[in-house]
């Protein structure tokens, strides 16, 4: 039967059920640009083969490349993008979850990690999960917006005053890949990310991963899971 008003999902499933494709998505999903030898090295394919995947994700509006001198870098096409590449994640998963996240390569994963420039994983739900203590978030019909309390309790971190630019959503619910919970995403979540990693609370890694410094245990995570303050 021809249903030309149904969801173009075929044509989503081929682009993502390469292999090759995949592990480049997975890869891109911190949200940061990758040169194509880079994502020919994570998806373990040559470099030819790689520009032959990377012209189909380009074309499937996948990815968007940006030309840089001699060099070509990549990045997902936008948040959508990435939260969709999650929510697959989440249903390829969802009968070997725990057995999944005990694998000892996930457990600095499940952690903390990057996700399309905001925090994720355990700590990125315990960062939302205190933001919504205490009525620092006020529900909005595109997400959320900070309240005064919201705006000095980030003030106490040394934050400056954070006000939607206009550009994107603010703050809103993304489901979380390993915690199967909501973390923060949106600019409010990416201004988060970036000041704790200013701040030396954490720590990028060669992969998603992200590490909680020294600092971060002692400043950052007593913070999180404090009541009040």
């Amino acid at each position: 039967m021809n249903t030309p008003h149904e969801p173009r999902l075929a044509r989503v499933a081929a682009i993502v059920a390469d292999p090759a494709r995949s592990r480049m998505l997975a890869y891109l999903l911190s949200g940061e640009y990758a040169s194509a030898s880079e994502l020919a090295k994570a998806a373990s394919v040559t470099p030819a083969t790689a520009s032959g995947h990377l012209g189909k994700l380009l074309d499937a509006r996948f990815v968007v490349c940006e030309p840089r001198g001699r060099h070509r870098y990549y990045r997902l096409a936008d948040a959508d993008v990435a939260h969709a590449l999650e929510a697959l994640a989440l249903v390829a998963e969802r009968d070997g979850h725990d057995r999944a996240w005990a694998h000892p390569e996930r457990v600095r994963l499940r952690l903390a990690r990057c996700c399309y420039g905001h925090l994720a994983g355990q700590l990125g739900v315990s960062v939302f999960d205190a933001l919504q203590r205490g009525e620092r978030l006020r529900p909005t019909p595109s997400g959320f917006a900070l309240t005064p309390s919201g705006q000095a309790w980030l003030q106490g971190w040394g934050m400056p005053p954070s006000v939607p630019n206009g550009r994107r959503r603010f703050a809103y619910r993304c489901l979380d890949w390993s915690e199967r919970r909501d973390h923060l995403a949106g600019q409010l979540a990416d201004e988060l990310y970036q000041h704790f990693t200013a701040m030396g609370w954490l720590r990028r890694t060669a992969s998603r991963a992200v590490d909680i410094t020294v600092s971060g245990q002692r400043e950052l995570l007593p913070r999180l899971h404090a009541d009040g303050d």
